[in-house]
């Protein structure tokens, strides 16, 4: 086990002590500390003939993920809830010049760990490695935080939170044990970095989100592992979040009387208006994150007004105050 204690002391730039057992010892020598206090993403530059899985790949910035992964030459499994979107996203890249043998279709249901480790076995089996991970599945659910249910709160996370928690137990292990260059890409929310009224559950998951990931980068590092980590940072994206309680699973259905509340559909209606109306086209998005792992990136914004939204949220909290709501466009 392993305890952190801040110390007075300057490491490198940070104040950090270890006090460690011998059971952690072989991974936290010198090398070890060094990959903790200047732990900076794994580069990947190379995609071709390599593997990529992408959840959420039926549309959305899951579609042009995928499309893009094919576009640099990998072999691209897409795994998506919803069966013909999913075949719709394959066809596409066969068109594109893919051909048929460059994607495969796996339906899976992220918050179900099972599917997401059945999702992990075929990808390797199919191309005994998988070198891009984008954990990208993802749902609203918004309103006033009383009046959302407990099934809304189970439902949220589990394919926000616990989508991307499945994937890193399933994938992880065997993308360590390839010993090859990979990467691994989560997508949380402008949503996950400030935060606002009437999307409370939305934003507590993708908080959630941001924390993993970059707990996942330290861990990484911290055995030096060639497996890079991103967390893509979407403001408003011309998808269909806005609907996604059509593949709300039963196992997170409310009771009758129950589905939704006032306030609940009111931002939901105002989300499709919006995304519809300002939203980026996804495939920006997805320009993006390929650039930003080429280039080692932990975060990618998909805006530029992503600057001013977190120097507004930082100085709220440097003085000790509930960060004001930036325009989140």
């Amino acid at each position: 086990m392993v305890e952190a204690w801040l110390v007075d002391g300057l490491v490198g730039g940070l104040a950090i002590g270890l006090r460690l057992t011998c059971r952690w010892a072989d991974y936290l020598d010198c090398t070890g500390i060094a990959a903790i206090l200047s732990a900076k993403t794994y580069l990947m530059d190379n995609f071709t003939s390599k593997t990529a899985v992408i959840t959420g790949a039926g549309s959305g910035i899951g579609r042009q993920l995928a499309l893009r992964s094919a576009a640099e030459g990998m072999h691209v499994v897409v795994a998506d809830i919803e069966v013909p979107p999913m075949e719709e996203t394959a066809a596409l890249i066969a068109e594109a010049g893919g051909g048929g043998e460059k994607a495969l279709c796996v339906q899976t249901d992220v918050t179900d760990a099972k599917s997401v480790q059945a999702l992990a076995d075929t990808a390797f089996e199919w191309r005994d490695g998988v070198h891009l991970l984008c954990n990208n599945a993802g749902v609203f659910v918004g309103g006033l935080m009383w009046e959302r249910t407990i099934a809304d709160w189970e439902w949220v996370m589990a394919v926000n939170v616990f989508g991307i928690v499945h994937a890193v137990n399933a994938f992880v292990p065997r993308m360590l044990e390839q010993d090859e260059e990979a990467h691994i890409v989560n997508t949380s929310s402008m949503g996950g970095m400030v935060s606002a009224s009437f999307s409370g559950p939305y934003f507590t998951s993708k908080f959630a989100a941001v924390g993993l990931s970059e707990c996942l980068a330290h861990d990484l590092a911290t055995v030096e592992a060639k497996i890079g980590v991103s967390v893509l940072v979407p403001s408003l994206i011309s998808t269909n979040i806005g609907s996604s309680t059509r593949n709300r699973q039963e196992a997170f259905a409310n009771t009758p009387g129950h589905e939704t509340s006032d306030s609940g559909r009111s931002i939901e209606e105002v989300l499709v208006m919006s995304v519809a109306e300002a939203g980026l086209d996804p495939a920006v998005a997805a320009d993006k994150v390929f650039a930003g792992v080429k280039a080692g990136d932990f975060y990618i914004p998909t805006n530029d007004t992503y600057d001013t939204q977190i120097q507004m949220r930082y100085e709220d909290i440097l003085t000790r105050q509930l960060p004001r709501v930036p325009p989140i466009d």
